[in-house]
């Protein structure tokens, strides 16, 4: 399997190829876990992927986070 390198990427692997829902909630929680560098499930995620591409999806998610909070904005 090969590592997504950009936000099209990730995304289409995220919700087209694992068929994992990008739900507010999902995102959030993502957010949560990988923003705390002492999670052990963060520290896992460097250890197995780098520090970069943590950095990389913690920015993707929260990409998706204001995208989703803009969609609703605009539903208003």
């Amino acid at each position: 399997m090969m590592i997504p390198q950009d936000f099209e990427s990730w995304r289409k692997c995220i919700e087209i190829d694992c068929g994992i829902a990008l739900t507010d909630a999902f995102v959030k929680g993502r957010i949560a876990v990988y923003a705390d560098a002492q999670h052990a499930e963060t520290q896992r995620f460097i250890k197995r992927y780098g520090a970069e591409h943590h950095r990389l999806v913690l920015q993707w998610f929260r990409t998706v986070a204001e995208q989703d909070d803009l969609k609703k904005e605009e539903e208003r």
